[in-house]
């Protein structure tokens, strides 16, 4: 079995890490470049920056973020946040982006995700899916940082986001963000069975016990957590062992 993977993520808002519960009442968490640096330190697999208020005001992607950060940190490095066109995504890859996250201009504009993966190639294409639940086993995709809905049934986009051309889900529970009460694990189970591609699970990790259940019983292939690092719950590299005490394949 593949090892599981243990990823940080960083939204960033005006140049700072910040965090919400719900996608709203965001605040700060530090210095992008530094945390990043810290997390490849402490055994990050990955890490991923997403511009959280790009789309929202319609913002090109933070360039000069990302190549600050990538001249310190080699661990691979996911960006996302106001991706528009095939030329944001070369120019994101160009600074230092080793995948580009893709999740409103993904929804509103189908070929966008199938010419870059053409382009770029499929390894380098994440669409990421923010899904908010509307009844028994129904979720529904929403856009513009969590603020639009989209109609979407989010199992069916997910597996269209395959055809396109995605590489990876990154798969983010509305209902679950910020609140440390676990990952909602019907969900992403509900959309790991249904595609053929990697699914990072985030949303919702409060504990080493969330995390091991989403990577197991969830079937996501990776968890990405944000608060229980930014503010010290847990170290990477602590999680880490925990997880491996209990048997999951994780890299050392």
């Amino acid at each position: 079995m593949l090892a599981k993977r243990i990823i940080p993520c960083l939204d960033v808002r005006d140049g700072r890490v910040v965090k919400g519960v719900h996608f709203k009442g965001l605040r700060d968490a530090g210095d992008p470049a530094e945390l990043a640096k810290r997390y490849e330190e402490d055994g990050a697999d990955e890490i991923v920056f997403l511009d959280v208020t790009a789309s929202i005001e319609g913002r090109g992607p933070f360039f000069e973020a990302i190549r600050r950060a990538s001249e310190d940190v080699f661990v691979p490095l996911t960006v996302g946040g106001g991706v528009r066109s095939v030329e944001d995504i070369n120019a994101l890859l160009r600074s230092g982006a080793d995948k580009v996250s893709i999740n409103t201009s993904a929804v509103q504009n189908l070929d966008l995700v199938r010419r870059a993966s053409d382009r770029f190639g499929s390894q380098c294409i994440v669409v990421a899916v923010d899904a908010k639940g509307d009844g028994a086993m129904k979720w529904d995709v929403f856009i513009s940082a969590g603020g639009r809905a989209t109609g979407l049934d989010a199992i069916e986009w997910c597996r269209k986001a395959q055809e396109l051309g995605a590489g990876e889900i990154l798969l983010t529970s509305i209902d679950a963000d910020g609140t440390k009460a676990g990952y909602d694990l019907k969900l992403t189970r509900t959309v790991s069975e249904s595609v053929g591609i990697p699914v990072i699970a985030s949303g919702g990790a409060g504990n080493a016990d969330h995390v091991y259940d989403v990577l197991t019983e969830g079937m996501a292939d990776a968890a990405l957590a944000a608060s229980i690092f930014h503010y010290g719950l847990y170290t990477i590299s602590g999680l880490k062992g925990q997880l491996a005490r209990r048997g999951l394949n994780v890299r050392s």
